[in-house]
């Protein structure tokens, strides 16, 4: 079964890991082969996008959180004829904004001078949906994720991400289908991008997750476990 489906890869986002893909891949690992990929160490977007067509042989489902779906969209720009579907997770393809640089550089500071705990306190409140702060369990998990990266491993994606080519112009080019999921309350990536990137794309569809911010896929397991099916053609 599984050597007749093309291989699913789940690439997370900035601070990310396969902490935020347990959920889908509990779910699917059984029925194909399912690879969790993580923007930890140096490199472009492109860079990652290689290592990812070097490590799968085959065809692809790319499904990419936040971040991870701008090195999805590498994958695309890179190798389209191996890429069968597109999923891109609570994401933009804005170029750099004003003021962007300045308020990560910010958060950068806070990691480098008061520790990566200080920074996490900071920065994932405004990450989840507001009713999920009083989850411990979820807030515990998502605390020990940005844990397991350093500072140094912050600013390596913080540059990348700073760095990151264009990619709106590439929408209109894409042939495989596209899914689009984003958490009704995400206030970092908001359903306004998901709109418009939809409408670039020819063949896109849209997921809104209820009561979810920007981590919908551990926020929200079940309904992005069936958006995904439904993507797939397994549900």
């Amino acid at each position: 079964m599984k050597g007749t489906q093309p291989t699913l890869i789940l690439i997370s986002g900035l601070l990310s890991d396969a902490v935020v893909w347990q959920p889908v891949v509990d779910a699917f690992s059984d029925s194909m082969s399912v690879v969790t990929v993580d923007l930890n160490g140096g490199g472009t977007f492109s860079d990652r996008a290689e290592t990812i067509l070097a490590n799968n042989a085959g065809p692809l489902n790319i499904v990419g959180h936040s971040m991870g779906a701008r090195v999805a969209l590498e994958v695309v720009r890179l190798a389209a004829d191996r890429v069968m579907k597109l999923a891109m997770l609570d994401t933009g393809v804005h170029p750099l904004q004003d003021g962007e640089a300045g308020s990560r550089q910010v958060l950068l500071d806070l990691a480098h001078n008061e520790g990566m705990a200080a920074m996490a306190a900071k920065w994932l409140p405004p990450m989840v949906h507001p009713d999920r702060l009083s989850d411990d369990a979820l807030m515990e998990t998502l605390t020990s994720m940005v844990l397991r990266a350093d500072a140094k491993t912050y600013e390596q994606q913080v540059r990348t991400m700073l760095a990151r080519p264009e990619v709106e112009n590439l929408l209109p080019l894409i042939a495989c289908p596209v899914l689009l999921v984003v958490g009704r309350q995400d206030k970092w990536s908001q359903l306004a991008q998901h709109e418009h990137m939809r409408d670039q794309i020819s063949d896109a569809s849209l997921v809104i997750i209820e009561d979810a911010g920007h981590f919908a896929p551990i926020e929200r397991p079940e309904a992005t476990i069936e958006a995904l099916g439904e993507w797939m053609g397994t549900a």
